[in-house]
């Protein structure tokens, strides 16, 4: 407590502050909460010429008290402004009491809003801070805060005990419910799934590669040199240098093929599916990103007869066992020799043969390029079309709708 004034009787009546007597760490005096003129006459009593007034302190300490000049008291200030700390407690009490009475959600909510709404009992107690003296409202101010969490977590506590309360009109539950459309996978990663469990049950496993790659794993190693056009700016999208490195968007999923030749033991069994990119001018056969799935068989005594028979086996699971699939003489980079894969399925009530991919005998310098020594191991590769392969299988025309999104369409499969 800090002694701030000095004030008569008469003061003691209106201020309603604490009031005592200080002699050296001593302090004796009362709150004149209940009634100003109680307090004084209590500590009036207690000057020397009426010690004997206050029964209720013990000799020693009335013995102790000082004496001082008639009419005039040393008046302490406690840490609460009276008014203030009154409406306070009983705004305490009165919320605490009138919660416990609350019975359902609805009432729960009504409380909510009388003491702690916008325009609720708490707020208008806060306002009145501005009357109380400066150097009380930092300890008001704390006090309403405190009142003000302690509400909050009773409020809180009620809330969950009961539940909450429904929002917006009741519902009828005898009224027919609104029927929810049921999701779906699009056609794609469906396409996706079904070629990869045909090729695992092959015996084919799922390798997976960066789709930002560097040169050498996108070119360079895949037996494809330096000036060759596959190479140009104008058909790649080359995505800047990183450490000395040109870095660009993959092209094909060859790449993971190199990859898994570097770090997996021989011999090797592998799948690699992903999106691959190319700047090509988009219309209904063409797109600038579109998905590819690539096989590789690393194992000695391979030929040409052992990819054509895991083509065979691919097409009779996937399009039926009347499906066909011939070879067509070819050359890429990356194989020795190539050729390209067509395939017999059944479209629109007929067969038809159709191009869906590439493939031939890895290429010695690929081997060479990854360490692997090309007398003593030989290979197969194929690449297929996803977007190509679903198309044909479920008659779509515009490789375009496959990306647009557009429900209407895609609901069809």
């Amino acid at each position: 407590m800090v002694c701030v004034s000095i004030c008569t009787a008469a003061d003691l009546k209106i201020s309603g502050v604490c009031v005592g007597f200080s002699s050296g760490d001593q302090f004796w005096g009362s709150v004149l909460g209940e009634h100003p003129d109680r307090c004084l006459g209590r500590i009036l009593g207690s000057y020397p010429k009426n010690r004997e007034c206050d029964p209720t302190l013990p000799r020693q300490t009335r013995d102790k008290i000082p004496t001082l000049p008639p009419r005039w008291l040393a008046i302490r200030r406690l840490s609460i402004w009276p008014p203030m700390i009154d409406k306070i407690n009983s705004l305490q009490l009165q919320g605490e009491s009138e919660l416990v009475a609350a019975n359902s959600p609805a009432q729960v909510e009504i409380w909510r809003t009388k003491y702690l709404g916008t325009n609720g009992e708490l707020k208008a107690l806060m306002s009145l801070l501005k009357n109380a003296p400066r150097d009380q409202k930092p300890e008001l101010g704390k006090r309403l805060n405190e009142l003000k969490l302690q509400l909050e977590a009773s409020f809180e506590s009620q809330k969950n005990l009961l539940g909450t309360a429904p929002n917006g009109p009741s519902i009828d539950v005898t009224e027919p419910g609104v029927t929810l459309g049921e999701g779906r996978r699009h056609i794609l990663s469906r396409t996706i799934d079904e070629i990869i469990d045909v090729f695992g049950q092959m015996g084919f496993a799922v390798a997976d590669g960066p789709e930002v790659e560097d040169e050498w794993h996108n070119f360079t190693a895949l037996n494809i040199p330096e000036g060759h056009p596959a190479r140009d700016a104008t058909d790649n999208f080359y995505m800047g240098e990183q450490s000395g490195v040109k870095r660009l968007l993959r092209t094909q999923t060859s790449t993971v093929q190199i990859r898994a030749m570097e770090t997996q033991p021989l011999p090797l069994k592998v799948v690699a599916v992903g999106r691959v990119y190319r700047p090509d001018t988009h219309d209904a056969t063409h797109f600038s990103m579109f998905h590819q799935i690539e096989g590789l068989c690393v194992d000695r005594n391979l030929s040409l007869v052992d990819l054509k028979t895991a083509l065979l086996q691919f097409a009779h699971a996937y399009f039926g066992k009347d499906a066909e699939v011939r070879m067509r003489p070819s050359f890429f980079p990356f194989t020795e020799p190539s050729a390209e894969v067509d395939m017999k399925m059944h479209i629109r009530g007929q067969w038809q043969w159709v191009e869906i991919g590439g493939c031939g005998m890895v290429d010695p310098n690929v081997f060479a390029a990854v360490g692997i020594d090309p007398e003593e191991w030989r290979g197969y590769a194929f690449g297929l079309g996803i977007e190509r392969i679903a198309m044909r299988r479920y008659g779509i025309s515009d490789i375009r709708w496959l990306f647009e999104n557009d429900a209407r369409f895609l609901r069809q499969f």
